[in-house]
Order: structure tokens, then sequence, then C-alpha cells
């Protein structure tokens, strides 16, 4: 790939949200099926992936006070504009949420899982209303718009119809994959002016981490870790000031916090686990703007790179991802090559390689927390040259084969996993 291509994915795949990004899909879903419906829906009827049910079943959906998929279907419907993207509820108001809240108890929004697919990221939202309705399919990608129709009478018309064109194996547009040589390399080589857009994640999510510090928001993970108790037992640290920052951000985010977070592949929580670790050593390591601009876009492009190959959802926790490539960050910050790199890499794998997704909620926080202490201490560990060697489970000599032995593991191996986590999820009393 040359350095535009490589710019561009991340561009495409480094992009803000407002509110956890499966039920935000399904709101913009929602919306795109009511604007071609041109009036206020009647009915709405949504089939889902079952990774997009696990997702949005048990985040708060921001400037509601709410849980879940109901009310992000309604204000979609009701208030929502297609044209902000995964931001498509941040105009919401609380005259929306009672009303969100009114069409909900009439009892007109019906959610199904869609049987027979093989995507895992799908969305299919039916509009309806007297004798119209409208159809809108996401897919592959959390905006991933592939089809839009309008029904009036017996006339239907269609607007866009991708749906042959998208595989769930496919690579993202085709695009040759990339290696770790290849990231890291771009990472550090291309010119500054260049990457500097990558700086827009740090903005973000740094304001997320600090509204967290000033309210009450999910388990309080972060906050915990600043009082008394939580310093004197975790210290007060670089490696603390890490899990606080990273934590924090993740507790707004998925209680519903209404603030934007920069997303990396299709994940707010990995695109907070990218980002503030490698923030707060940078500040704290007193590294140059030039080091941290350059360490933030190898801990997401390291992410991206990894999720090309495991897909955007499956039943490896995307902490697992996102932590890697904050240790990647980490290193370089450190002074490390990109041996040692490499070497942290492998570090990651051989610690979190089995860790569960089990749905997006306020418990993500523990997660995060607990993948980006393992990507310091798989930094410290590489820039000691001290790597799990390819004896030991499923790391390879070569790094770029670790990585697709995670991947695989994560995409193919873990899928009774995905299935029997969804079947306990959905049958709780």
């Amino acid at each position: 790939m040359t350095n535009s291509d490589i710019i561009k994915l991340v561009k495409r795949e480094v992009i803000p949200a407002v509110g956890c990004t499966e039920p935000m899909a399904v709101a913009l879903c929602t919306a795109y099926a009511a604007e071609t419906l041109g009036r206020r829906p009647e009915r709405i009827d949504i089939a889902l992936s079952a990774n997009i049910l696990k997702n949005a079943m048990g985040v708060g959906i921001p400037g509601t006070g709410m849980i879940g998929l109901p009310i992000a279907v309604a204000l979609g419907a009701l208030s929502g504009k297609s044209g902000y993207g995964l931001e498509v509820l941040k105009d919401v108001t609380p005259a929306d949420v009672e009303k969100g809240k009114e069409f909900i108890g009439k009892g007109g929004i019906k959610i199904t899982l869609k049987e027979g697919i093989t995507e895992k990221l799908y969305i299919e939202v039916r509009c309806s209303a007297s004798d119209c309705s409208s159809t809108a399919i996401i897919a592959h990608e959390h905006t991933g718009l592939i089809y839009l129709d309008k029904v009036t009478g017996q006339n239907q018309t269609v607007l866009k119809d991708q749906r042959n064109s998208l595989s769930d194996t496919e690579s993202d547009a085709g695009e040759e994959e990339l290696t770790l040589k290849q990231v890291y390399d771009f990472a550090t080589t291309a010119p500054l002016a260049d990457i500097e857009f990558i700086n827009e994640a740090r903005r973000l999510n740094e304001a997320a981490s600090n509204k967290a510090l000033k309210g009450n928001y999910g388990h309080n993970l972060g906050k915990t870790l600043t009082r008394p108790l939580g310093k004197g037992v975790m210290g007060d640290s670089i490696f603390s000031h890490i899990l606080t920052a990273t934590s924090c951000a993740c507790d707004a985010r998925m209680a519903g916090a209404m603030i934007p977070v920069m997303c990396n592949s299709g994940s707010g929580n990995q695109g907070i686990a990218a980002t503030m670790p490698v923030v707060v050593f940078a500040r704290e390591n007193h590294n140059t703007e030039e080091e941290l601009t350059r360490a933030l876009m190898l801990s997401h492009l390291t992410a991206v790179y990894i999720k090309q190959s495991l897909g955007r959802l499956s039943a490896l926790c995307g902490c697992v991802v996102a932590a890697t490539g904050s240790s990647c960050g980490i290193t370089y910050l450190m002074g490390g090559s990109y041996e040692q790199v490499s070497y942290s890499v492998k570090n990651m794998i051989a610690n979190l390689a089995g860790i569960v997704c089990d749905g997006a909620k306020p418990s993500c926080s523990l997660k995060v927390s607990s993948g980006v202490s393992t990507a310091v201490l798989s930094a410290i560990m590489a820039i000691q040259n001290d790597v799990v060697t390819s004896v030991e489970g499923i790391i390879e000599d070569d790094v770029d084969k670790s990585i697709h032995n995670l991947t695989l593991v994560g995409s193919k191996g873990m899928n009774e996993t995905d299935r029997l986590i969804l079947d306990i999820m959905t049958h709780k009393k």
C-alpha cells in the first residue's frame, strides 16, 4: 500500500461517534429508512445479526438516561440525521426523548434476530406508515449502507442496492493487507504534516476522559482509581494514570454520555484504548509532540491492521486489538526499535488471546483496563528485549503470522463461543 492508501484507510477507520457504535449504527439505519419514508413512521421492524444484538443490549444511549435499542431506534426515526453518520443522535433534545418514550409505549417497534445470514454486522430496518414503507440495510461496516428502497402502494423504488457486493470474509474494499513492518515504517517516517490529523483522536478522547472525572458514569472505574483506596492500592504512577484516563473515557461512553469519542475500526472503546495509554505515557515521559503524533499513528494503524483479518465484530474482545496498538505506541515512545515493537505485539498476543466479548456494556471499562495494563507490561518487557518465544502457544517467529493466528482464533475458532454467549444473554431472566 502507498502512503496515500494508508492515509485513506486510517481516515476511514478512525472516525468520531457519539455513543456505542452498535446502537448508533442501528439508529443510523433507522434514520435512513425514516428519511426515505418522508413521514413519521407508525411501525418500525428491525432485524439484526447476533453480534449487533449482543453489543446493543446493555449500553447507555446518549442524552436519554436509558439503556438499549428501543430508544435508539425511536430517536433515529424521530430526530436522527443520517448525514451525521455515527453521530446520528447528537442533536437529540429532552423533548425528543419524551417523544421517543411515547413511541415505544405504543408498541410500534419490533426487534428480531436475522436468520440465515453469515454477516456478523447486519442491520435491516423497515419503517412503515399507512400504505408506504421504506427499508434500509447496513452491513459489513457500521456506516455501510448497502440497500435503500421506498414502497408506495404497489410501486417500489430501489434507491440503492449493493447486497451482492459484500462478503463478511472479504477484506475491506479489496485492499492489500498491511504488514506490521509497513505499519511501523509509515508511522515513523511519513511526513508529519500528512499524519497530524490523528491528533484529533487525542483531543476527543481526552475530553471524554475528563468528562467522566467530573461526573458519575457506569461503574466509575476510572474515578475510583483516583480516590484514596485506588491510589493506596495502585499508587500514583504513570501506570495508574494510564488506567485512570483510559477507564474514565470508557466509563463515560458506555454509560451514554453525550460526548463524541474517536473510534477505531467501528469501536469507540478500541479508539479509546488505542489513544489514551499513548497520550498519558507521552505526557509523563516528556516525549515531543512529533513523537506522540507518530506513536498515535502507530497505535491506531496497528489496530486497523489487526482488524483487517479479524473482522469488525467477533467473539474476541476488541480491547485485545486496541491495547496491542497502544503497546506498540508506548514501546516506540520508550525509544524502541521495530524489532522491539514486534516483541510487544507477541507479548500481548501471548497474554490476551482468550478474552471474550460478551457484549458492549458499562463493565467494558474493566476489560479495557486489563488490556492497557498488559500493554504497559508488554512494552516494558519488549524494551528489555524480553519476548514470548515461538515454542509458546500461538506465537511464531514471524510477528505477522502471530497476528494472523490471533485473528484466526477470534474470527473462526470462537464462533461457537459467540453463539453460546448470545444464547446466555438472551435467555437471562
